[in-house]
């Protein structure tokens, strides 16, 4: 008979900040903000490119330092 470790409210708190989702979601983030720099099409999408991928790239720095 094994005895499983009681789920502390640390625990619970930690589960939505995983870094495998949110370094997914950096990521898409990053080549959204690509993808709308080089599109020839919109002006408004490319004016806001920097800053998109800007954003994706400082979340992908602190979800870094999520836990696994």
């Amino acid at each position: 008979m094994t005895i499983e470790p009681a789920k502390t409210d640390a625990s619970a708190w930690r589960r939505p900040f995983r870094r495998g989702p949110w370094e997914t979601l950096a990521t898409v983030v990053i080549s959204a903000g690509v993808v709308m720099l080089c599109q020839p099409f919109w002006l408004v999408l490319y004016s806001y490119s920097f800053i998109t991928i800007l954003t994706g790239v400082v979340m992908f720095v602190v979800v870094t330092k999520f836990p696994d």
